[in-house]
């Protein structure tokens, strides 16, 4: 896309995937992977990054540049040491959340709530 003349700037949380791969313009939020805009809901956080990623895309002038912002999930970073652990501790409630949400699923297609 940038060959042809497309601005491109990556909205992303995995700072050392994005500069390994050369992205040519970067805003990195330290957020859990999935999460690149915020919190779900927060349109304030959400809105913005992606006005810091228009204004950089119309502004940098170097490839490779990035932006990393103050968006932080949490006041501090404990939430690192959990994210996406799976152990003992977790392991009875991460089953109950899955079936529960089968059984959502289900529900979903059984009343033609899914999409193609």
């Amino acid at each position: 896309m940038e060959s042809a003349g497309i601005v491109t700037a990556v909205i992303g949380t995995a700072y050392d995937i994005m500069s390994w791969c050369g992205t040519p313009r970067y805003v990195f939020n330290d957020l859990p992977l999935g999460n690149p805009l915020g919190r779900p809901y927060d349109e304030q956080t959400q809105r913005k990054t992606v006005e810091i990623a228009l204004e950089l895309a119309a502004s940098a002038t170097q490839p490779g540049t990035c932006v990393e912002t103050a968006v932080r999930w949490s006041d501090d970073d404990e939430w690192k040491s959990a994210y996406a652990r799976v152990d003992e501790s977790n392991r009875a409630e991460l089953l109950k959340m899955g079936e529960a949400n089968r059984r959502h699923r289900q529900h979903n297609r059984s009343e033609g709530l899914v999409r193609d």
